[in-house]
């Protein structure tokens, strides 16, 4: 049976990775397709596809074809500003949605926000984005999760990213919701107010999101530097979207994160040995409620020419999963402590027994709580990503987290602390809620650094004296 997930993309930035998405998982699945001797009509769509897209039964009866348009994607998309949503119509990939069905704007936008985007375009559009959601709920056989794909730094998405998540959690209390949230970069930022926007975001999505995958602007620049300068050896292709004419700002950093939700999926979609199905993300990488933050890292973003995979180079993936400069967060989790690790291999060269020999040389340098010192996840699914022959997803629930919080909670608190521009929030929102966000997020950081410092001797475990 297929399991469905439906997207929901929040404000420019949140639309700007979906659509990525939406063309890698096209390809993908088009690469599939090709590889299939019969061409059938039936293997235009099957399972695997369901799982990000529905049939449109009524363009197919009324055309009497089969081409591309017939798909629409399960996702609904959310803007105050009319602009993204509008090129994305007129693009290449505008046939994919219903604008009456699954779009939903306004006009002024939240002006970088978050008490505009959640105190009023939240309540406003309320009624309007749950029946949207409904409707693609109720199309779907199996509906397993909701990826909400949004920003923390501006107003749409920090605001009314984190009340839709709010609105996923209590109207959908069955089903996971998977975050996907750009974090604001503390030395390319500018939205003077993002702090502020990213800490109430940051309160929200702890009490309403089931996993959180924080992703930074930075670190996708960082990496698209790095696969730059390295594709500049005659020896060596890219594996993200060669820069034309054509392309759009951020194309390249977006499709970073778009390889990070496809490598996610790739296990519902595709056959493998060891599949891994959402909810066992959850599951096994999420040992406390609000623990929920997984540090994702990629490779390879740079191949060989020769993309034969001898052993030598499967395992250096497994190393540069492990490096601070694969993380799409800015930070360095390796000397840190793992509370769990997810690894999701893909290629049709690479076997489990790959992956038994490698988590065996991670287990020697990384440090996993003395709790959970087999707390690895790991799938294998057999078609690789589109245009490589391998790849590897790492999703690292890591103490490090602590202290990204910690640097966003001392930006909001030097701003708050002045109450530079509190005046725009209080329109829409009580000043208290600076103070319980501010409150919550230490709390949160608190958990991490005391599971970072603990060990095995300090934990008294009573002994048991039986009565006789």
């Amino acid at each position: 049976m297929p399991r469905e997930i439906i997207t929901i993309q929040v404000g420019q930035c949140g639309n700007q990775i979906g659509c990525r998405m939406w063309d890698l998982i096209l390809r993908e699945h088009a690469a599939v397709f090709q590889s299939k001797k019969t061409q059938s009509i039936d293997l235009l769509y099957d399972d695997p596809l369901s799982t990000f897209f529905k049939w449109d039964f009524q363009h197919q009866r009324n055309t009497g074809g089969t081409d591309y348009f017939d798909l629409k994607a399960r996702a609904v998309l959310v803007d105050m500003e009319e602009g993204v949503l509008t090129s994305l119509l007129k693009g290449n990939l505008g046939g994919l949605f219903d604008k009456d069905q699954q779009f939903i704007s306004d006009v002024s936008g939240a002006g970088n926000n978050w008490a505009h985007g959640h105190e009023v375009y939240g309540p406003q559009y309320h009624n309007e984005i749950v029946e949207k959601l409904r409707k693609e709920a109720e199309i779907c056989d199996s509906l397993q999760s909701f990826f909400i794909l949004h920003s923390l730094g501006g107003g749409t998405g920090s605001g009314l990213g984190s009340y839709i998540s709010k609105i996923v959690h209590d109207e959908f209390e069955d089903i996971y919701s998977f975050t996907t949230c750009v974090f604001p970069s503390k030395d390319s930022d500018d939205v003077v107010t993002s702090p502020y926007n990213a800490i109430l975001s940051l309160n929200e999505l702890t009490e309403h999101s089931d996993c959180v995958l924080p992703i930074e602007n930075q670190a996708l620049f960082d990496m698209c530097q790095m696969v730059n300068s390295l594709t500049k050896k005659k020896d060596v292709i890219k594996t993200v979207t060669q820069e034309t004419e054509e392309s759009k700002p951020f194309d390249q950093m977006n499709d970073i994160a778009a390889s990070l939700l496809s490598n996610l999926t790739c296990s519902m979609r595709f056959e493998g040995s060891l599949n891994v199905d959402l909810n066992e993300i959850t599951m096994n990488l999420v040992p406390y409620p609000k623990l929920k933050f997984l540090l994702s890292s990629l490779s390879p973003f740079v191949l060989p020419k020769d993309v034969n995979l001898p052993p030598r180079r499967l395992d250096q993936m497994f190393k540069d999963v492990l490096s601070k400069e694969y993380q799409l967060l800015k930070c360095d989790p390796i000397h840190s402590k793992y509370l769990s690790c997810g690894l999701i291999l893909r290629g049709q060269q690479a076997n489990i027994s790959d992956i038994n020999r490698n988590i065996s040389k991670m287990k020697s340098t990384m440090d996993m709580i003395y709790w959970n010192q087999e707390g690895f996840k790991t799938g294998l699914c057999n078609v690789a990503p589109h245009n490589q022959p391998y790849s590897l997803l790492c999703l690292a629930n890591n103490c490090c987290f602590g202290g990204v919080l910690s640097e966003m909670e001392k930006r909001a608190s030097q701003l708050y602390k002045k109450k530079f521009y509190v005046h725009h929030y209080t329109k829409y929102m009580e000043g208290s809620c600076f103070d319980n966000a501010i409150e919550n997020i230490k709390d949160l950081m608190d958990e991490y650094n005391t599971l970072q410092n603990k060990t095995e001797e300090e934990v008294q475990i009573p002994r048991f004296i039986p009565e006789f």
